[in-house]
């Protein structure tokens, strides 16, 4: 009798465990059917946008129920064609390109809803070592630009204003290669001064084929390089996944203000496989120390007007824009209350 009560007792031990995890997977699986699918085009894989990857590693997005998939599309041309296109629900890409589809009569306009880097991400790199640089060393040189319309053109065209540089008389500027072969063209002897991202910048240093002389964001001012945006019509039908996203990229933001530059690079370190730990932890601290992550969503008007003042000073701007047409901030300013 006792055998066959300790047998009854441990079958039911078993049973009521196989149950509770029978129920635990129904509701992983429950969850994870619940989560809501984002898909983000970002115009260039690059450490200077690490709080987007502190977001994913973190399971920031996904904390707010939300299941993000990002790919990388080179090219703001690119990235915009696959949000218009239904490609991508939100594109991570320069202001300015918002500019461009509004001035084109776009029907649907492409909106910017959370600010994600408020300088510009290049630096200036000379071939050959310069003790005490000044930017008047760049006149009679040649110096290799950035792509034609582009926000890294049109601030390097405004920085070198600044120092009373005419890029079009006073140098030899050369802006015709692709964004992508721009750092092989300079290592393979093209041009004196080039303008380049990181992490290749410090990675030309380290490999001495160049030395970083200056900084593009130093010398701009703070202006919406980088920001995430979405069709009018998806943020109207997607109102509460909006305020998730952006929820989670403040989250971002302030996880990336608290901690160190070697905490943030092994948070993003998956994303960027192919490069050095020690190189990524100086890209992050060089980002850190001159304020090129935004440490909230909000894209303020100065900013707005301080970007299509460059545009209109490089000659691409093709119609002012009103701040309030084509940046929404109520999204960003509930978040940040709450």
């Amino acid at each position: 009798m006792k055998k066959s009560l300790k047998f009854s007792f441990s079958f039911l031990l078993i049973a009521i465990l196989m149950f509770s995890l029978a129920a635990c997977n129904n509701a992983s699986k429950s969850e994870t059917k619940k989560l809501e699918k984002v898909r983000i085009a970002e115009v260039t894989r690059s450490i200077f946008y690490a709080p987007q990857y502190v977001a994913l590693a973190k399971g920031f997005f996904k904390a707010e129920g939300l299941d993000v998939t990002l790919t990388t599309t080179p090219g703001g041309d690119k990235t915009m064609t696959a949000l218009i296109s239904g490609g991508a629900d939100v594109a991570l890409v320069g202001s300015e390109t918002s500019i461009y589809v509004y001035a084109q009569g776009a029907n649907d306009p492409v909106i910017n809803f959370a600010q994600l880097t408020q300088t510009d991400g290049t630096f200036l790199v000379a071939r050959d070592k310069i003790d005490n640089f000044s930017w008047d060393l760049l006149k009679g040189k040649t110096f290799l630009g950035q792509r034609k319309g582009g926000m890294p053109q049109m601030v390097g065209e405004f920085v070198l204003k600044k120092h009373g540089i005419d890029p079009h008389k006073d140098l030899n500027l050369i802006q015709n290669i692709d964004f992508a072969n721009i750092a092989n063209a300079f290592a393979s002897g093209t041009g004196e001064f080039v303008q380049l991202f990181e992490p290749t910048a410090s990675i030309f240093e380290k490999e001495g084929k160049g030395h970083i002389v200056a900084s593009f964001g130093k010398e701009s001012g703070h202006v919406p390089y980088t920001t995430f945006m979405a069709k009018e019509s998806y943020m109207k039908e997607n109102k509460a996944t909006i305020e998730k996203f952006t929820r989670a990229v403040y989250k971002a933001q302030k996880w990336v203000e608290s901690h160190s530059a070697e905490e943030i690079a092994k948070a993003v370190e998956p994303y960027f496989p192919d490069t050095d730990l020690a190189i990524m932890t100086t890209v992050v601290e060089r980002y850190k120390s001159q304020g090129s992550f935004a440490t909230d969503p909000i894209l303020d008007e100065e900013e707005w007007n301080n970007l299509q003042n460059i545009m209109k000073e490089a000659g691409e701007l093709p119609k002012e824009v009103n701040h309030k047409t084509l940046v929404n901030t109520e999204v960003a300013e509930k978040v940040i209350k709450k």
